[in-house]
């Protein structure tokens, strides 16, 4: 790909950025130290450690040192899926949960799952890290120790936790300094987490799954009524997986498999292949309707079948199945609104971040805590702040996803990435719950049938799917646009401007002498260069 349209269609406050090593995420320290990396002769993979462990400090209230994470990583010549999120403990029976009434619990202790993030950095650092681990972390290391200045969106996402997780174990010690949230330019320090960091560092991760950290983690779970083990942190594993696909127009969108929602994006790709929604105007009434109407078949199926691998009862390529999704296509009617069920199969608050260097290698990975600073629990002088996956559970006897031991939960985070003949084309991603999906589809439809560059495609406005007819639109949707999905049958809100409910997107386009990145206007967020 030798050019690419600038033209920038949306009253955008940013231009894309040209060069030949790039990083691109949501807190503009985080680029910068995953661009030091670069400068340092690293590779892409060392930029994304260094960035995504500096974004455990600069964007607390999306990820932290209790993580799980995703990635997808262009070698130069294949394409590498880890799947680095972690499983439930050994004592998590359903009998356990009968305490809850039917429903996972959204928070505390018996909401978090081993966390993975840590592992995914080591094994990322193992197969393509030139610079010593250690040194990779130092950026991150500084900033907790040192301090930062809080951005402006974070926080705001920070002030709006106070009131539900101050209460929560360590939460308040750990992230109300002076007894609220820090303000936007206000210094921050968390010393606690810079030491645990350079332990990381020290150690290889070992002292996190299998030393003085994981001690600490279980301690402090079992001491305010949690059942986790250090035993389930010396079992976590990460595993390589081989990435599942979707063609669009000539593009081929990669995702990890289940126990994540890309599944979700691909099911509705190959429902909307189909269909051909580049046949209308971009952003118009048909347009959106369209994939609205896709992507709920899409989740359909996705909430009913898609697990751990382990538990799954049918295969990501039944789900697939070419056949089946032209008859779920024939279920979708252009004058209105339907609250579709799953089909019956053929039988057979997240961080992201994209680097890439100029030896061609490039790297899609996302790290969450989910749900706003995760589980609200935090390890008492160690700034480990611990994720809540078990809420991605169900309590159903004999789902798919109902919650057992040593399984992994139904995840919302993916990172995308994009291929044309073969070759790669585009690193990506839209972090936020389940607009994730949701996110993937329609930047792949905005790069395929409207040619749009990764700043426009980050800049162009998003529809969500919340529930049964319930459907998000952005304030810059034309007030037409509304009126007529209205019509259709769908129960329209219109969110005011700076919501952060339809994910913060992050991209880096492959052209032939280096590299195209737009960031997320909604954000903090920041692609830098050389």
């Amino acid at each position: 790909m030798g050019h690419i349209d600038p033209h920038l269609p949306y009253a955008s406050q940013r231009s894309p950025v040209f060069a030949r090593n790039i990083v691109s995420t949501s807190q503009p320290l985080a680029a910068q130290a995953g661009l030091q990396m670069l400068a340092r002769g690293g590779s892409a993979v060392d930029a994304i450690i260094a960035t995504a462990a500096t974004l455990t400090v600069v964007e607390p209230c999306s990820n932290g040192l209790g993580s799980d994470a995703f990635a997808l990583v262009w070698d130069g010549g294949k394409l590498h899926g880890l799947n680095a999120s972690g499983r439930s403990p050994a004592a998590w029976t359903p009998k356990y949960f009968e305490k809850y009434s039917g429903k996972m619990p959204e928070r505390g202790v018996d909401a978090i799952t081993v966390p993975g993030c840590i592992s995914a950095w080591k094994m990322l650092h193992d197969k393509w890290g030139k610079l010593p681990f250690a040194d990779i972390l130092e950026p991150a290391i500084r900033y907790a120790r040192d301090g930062y200045l809080v951005t402006p969106t974070i926080a705001k996402l920070w002030a709006q936790s106070v009131d539900e997780l101050q209460t929560y174990p360590g939460w308040k010690d750990g992230f109300m300094p002076n007894g609220r949230a820090p303000k936007a330019g206000e210094l921050f320090r968390y010393p606690d987490q810079a030491r645990t960091l350079e332990l990381i560092g020290k150690t290889g991760g070992e002292a996190y799954y299998r030393g003085e950290l994981a001690e600490k983690i279980a301690a402090w779970i079992k001491q305010n009524g949690g059942v986790m083990d250090v035993s389930d942190l010396a079992a976590h594993e990460a595993n390589w997986v081989e990435p599942i696909h979707m063609d669009y127009k000539g593009y081929r969108l990669h995702e990890i498999p289940p126990s994540g929602q890309g599944i979700g994006a691909l099911i509705s790709l190959g429902i909307l292949g189909y269909l051909n929604p580049g046949q209308f105007a971009c952003d118009s009434a048909d347009h959106v309707h369209m994939q609205i109407e896709a992507m709920k078949l899409a989740f359909a199926d996705m909430y009913q079948y898609a697990a751990d691998p382990a538990a799954m009862k049918v295969t990501p390529a039944q789900m697939l199945d070419s056949a089946y999704l032209q008859e779920r296509s024939r279920l979708i009617d252009m004058t209105r609104a339907k609250d579709p069920g799953h089909g019956d199969l053929p039988r057979g608050g997240t961080v992201y971040l994209t680097a890439a260097d100029s030896s061609g290698m490039m790297v899609s990975f996302i790290q969450s805590n989910f749900k706003g600073f995760g589980s609200g629990v935090v390890v008492p002088g160690t700034g480990i702040s611990l994720q809540n996956r078990g809420w991605g559970f169900k309590l159903v006897k004999g789902h798919a996803n109902e919650v057992g031991p040593r399984k992994r939960p139904f995840h919302t985070i993916i990172p995308g990435f994009i291929t044309k003949d073969g070759k790669p084309a585009m690193s990506f991603g839209v972090m936020g719950g389940s607009m994730q999906a949701q996110g993937h589809s329609q930047m792949v439809l905005r790069a395929a049938d409207y040619g749009q560059n990764p700043q426009a495609m980050a800049d162009g406005p998003r529809w969500r799917v919340d529930d049964g007819l319930k459907v998000g639109l952005e304030h810059s949707f034309p007030a037409e646009v509304v009126e007529d999905l209205r019509k259709r049958g769908h129960q329209i809100t219109v969110t005011d401007r700076g919501s952060t409910d339809y994910g913060r997107a992050q991209i880096i386009q492959k052209l032939d002498d280096g590299y195209c990145a737009g960031s997320e206007p909604r954000c903090d967020g920041q692609a830098v260069g050389f």
